[in-house]
Parts: structure tokens; C-alpha cells; sequence
């Protein structure tokens, strides 16, 4: 049997199609370590080490120097908002809760700017957008609305940075970060606490938030360590003389009333 001749042109289209195929496994090979890495900095070995600088306390990552960054910011509204639960506050578990957040936050805005500035690291000096947007709606609330939107917006921004903070504490290589993330840990769990005793935390919102949120990508680390100037403390408060509170009792749905 003779054998049939090639179709005009099949050779042509194979070798084409051979040749598209391969330039797009490159174009995909290429664009997907760029993709898969975009959006969770600092979580890559490679990113870890190109982003990270050698200090006298150990390595110091660009997590690391979010994590500095988001303690002070942490600080420059929660402050205000404790110190405002302590005057607005319709029960004394949110009175309480306030308490809880000056004398807790006074304390970290002391440690971070200690650490900052052994570091060499610029802190920031005014909350950010989304902070001065959760302080507006406390500073428009009222009564039992305020205690309900001052319990559930804080503690909805605790769980957040939570989960940071144990990230923080487990894969650092830095001393005095690591003593930092263990004074934070103590703290927002203090917070955590305190918030749910008010009994107004809705617990199913809560959680659908939690799960539509995602851990941000650090789009804005802060440079290396260099010279800086000592940040003034995030609000001239005096701290109450013992700074700890008894938690208040646990309460249960529906929230308590307005005190008379």
C-alpha cells in the first residue's frame, strides 16, 4: 500500500500550533509566580529575604515592620474611642470596656515607640482612612446605639488584627518584635474579652464579616530602619492608677439596658 501523501498545510498548522502552545505555557509559567505572590507579600522564603534587614536584634522583615506600624495606628484610634466609650457609654460594661482600651493601648504606644525607635523605624502620627471612618460613626452615635456600634466596630477590628499578631509572634526572628507581639497578644485578648462582656457583639455578623474579610497584602511597609524622629505619644492620657480591671460579668442576648 502506497503511502497517502501529506494534506497541504497540515504540517504548517501543527508546527504553529506546537509553537502557540509552548509560548503560552512560558506566558503562563512566567505570569503565575507574579500572580500567586502579588497579593501575599512577604509570605514567599524569596520575598521573606529580599525584603528583610539585618538589625542587632535579629532579622528584620517587612511583616515584622507591618506589624511595628499597625500597633501604633492601632493605638491612635482605639485611644480616642476608649476614652469616648468612658463619657458616651449608656452601661458601665461599656464604660468598662473604654477603661480597658486607654489603659491597655497607653501601655503599647509606649512599648512600640520604644521599639521603633531602637529599630530606626518612622511610626505613623494620624489614624488611616478606614480608623477615622469607624471614629466617625462613634462620634455620631448615640445611647444604646453608640454602645452597640462602639462594641461591634472594635470588635470586629480586635479579630482582625488578632490573627496578625499570632502570625507575628510565631515566625518572627526579631527580639524585641517578638516581646512586642507578646504584649499585643495579652492586649487584644484583654480587649477581645472585655467587648463581648457588654453582651451588644452580634456574633453572626461577626462572623460573616471575619469570613468576607481578607488578610491585606503589606502595600505599604515601611522603609528599612534609618534615622527617625521620636514620634510624640498617640494621646496625652494618664493611665488609670491600676491598670488592671476586673472583667465585667458576661451578659447575654438582648444587650443590658441604658443605666437611669
Amino acid at each position: 500500500m502506497r503511502p497517502r501523501p501529506p494534506i497541504p498545510g497540515r504540517g504548517i498548522l501543527s508546527g504553529t500550533g506546537l509553537i502557540v502552545t509552548g509560548l503560552t505555557a512560558t506566558l503562563l509559567a512566567m505570569v503565575f509566580p507574579l500572580w500567586s505572590y502579588a497579593d501575599r507579600s512577604g509570605t514567599g522564603p524569596d520575598v521573606l529575604d529580599a525584603q528583610t534587614v539585618t538589625t542587632r536584634f535579629g532579622p528584620l522583615s517587612a511583616l515584622d515592620r507591618e506589624f511595628v506600624t499597625k500597633v501604633r495606628l492601632a493605638g491612635l484610634w482605639e485611644l480616642p474611642a476608649g476614652q469616648q466609650a468612658q463619657e458616651k457609654g449608656t452601661t458601665q460594661a461599656v464604660r468598662t470596656a473604654g477603661q480597658h482600651l486607654v489603659d491597655g493601648h497607653v501601655f503599647l504606644d509606649d512599648r512600640v515607640r520604644d521599639v521603633a525607635s531602637r529599630l530606626g523605624l518612622e511610626l505613623p502620627n494620624e489614624p488611616n482612612e478606614q480608623q477615622r471612618a469607624w471614629l466617625g460613626t462613634l462620634d455620631a452615635a448615640q445611647g444604646a446605639t453608640y454602645d452597640r456600634e462602639f462594641a461591634n466596630i472594635l470588635r470586629l477590628a480586635h479579630g482582625k488584627v488578632f490573627g496578625v499578631v499570632a502570625q507575628v509572634r510565631a515566625s518572627t526572628r526579631n527580639t524585641l518584635v517578638r516581646q512586642l507581639a507578646e504584649d499585643a497578644n495579652a492586649t487584644v485578648l484583654d480587649h477581645i474579652k472585655v467587648l463581648e462582656a457588654t453582651g451588644y457583639v452580634d456574633f453572626d455578623q461577626l462572623a460573616h464579616d471575619m469570613a468576607a474579610a481578607s488578610t491585606p497584602p503589606l502595600t505599604h511597609s515601611p522603609a528599612p530602619p534609618g534615622p527617625v524622629t521620636d514620634p510624640a505619644p498617640a494621646l496625652p492620657v494618664t493611665p488609670s492608677p491600676s491598670p488592671s480591671h476586673p472583667l465585667p460579668p458576661p451578659t447575654s442576648s438582648p444587650p443590658p439596658r441604658a443605666e437611669s
